[in-house]
């Protein structure tokens, strides 16, 4: 094998391990997610969209780091958490040991395209740096809508050169803000901080 072709092949299967981590390697690489995403969970509990007692739901949940921070400034709710990946599943509930225990947490394998809750579930739900990776996004963006409550909020934060690597369609503001619509969501604002680059999409049922 060539240089080219191992260097392609080695960043093919850490975008898998990215995608969906499995093993040791899957392990390591949620655990540098949980680093990663820290300040992005710090720029979304400044915003103060997550109320005391919300039922609140985080989509690809990796390490859970995100419902570990979701689970501090929501004391008297309920978090619970999603990813496609067996292994994030057992590291999300490895790093809420008591919270999952106390029955506060609840982390369940599943696809974001069959969300495994009933209709007007979530107050809030909440995606980081992961709906570049979901089968499709229109259909998906509509299951959340399923399960949120109407005034819920549905919440992506995701860092922009991962979007424009990752995504072909959906990319630019105006393609996610009329799909939002499209879906029904009533209100839709994107917010960018452009120090870091990240974008925040918040859309309200």
């Amino acid at each position: 094998m060539t240089g080219g072709k191992f260097i392609m092949t080695l960043l093919q299967r850490l975008i898998e391990q990215a995608k969906k981590p499995r093993g040791f390697v899957g392990s390591l690489m949620l655990r540098i997610m949980n680093k990663a995403h820290s300040g992005m969970n710090t720029w979304l509990i400044r915003q103060e969209v997550i109320n005391d007692g919300d039922i609140v739901l985080d989509i690809g949940c990796g390490g859970g780091k995100t419902l570990q921070s979701l689970s501090k400034i929501n004391r008297s709710g309920k978090i619970y958490g999603i990813d496609f990946s067996e292994q994030a599943v057992k590291d999300s509930i490895k790093t809420n040991e008591m919270d999952v225990a106390n029955g506060k947490v609840i982390v369940t394998q599943a696809s974001v395209s069959s969300i495994p809750y009933s209709d007007q579930f979530f107050d809030k739900i909440t995606a980081f740096q992961t709906h570049y990776f979901w089968p499709d996004l229109a259909n998906d963006v509509e299951e959340v809508f399923r399960v949120l409550k109407d005034d819920g909020r549905f919440i992506i934060i995701s860092e922009l050169y991962k979007i424009n690597y990752h995504m072909k369609a959906y990319k630019t503001k105006p393609e996610i803000k009329q799909l939002f619509e499209s879906i029904g969501f009533q209100t839709v604002t994107i917010q960018e901080n452009k120090q870091k680059g990240w974008l925040c999409i918040t859309g309200i049922k």
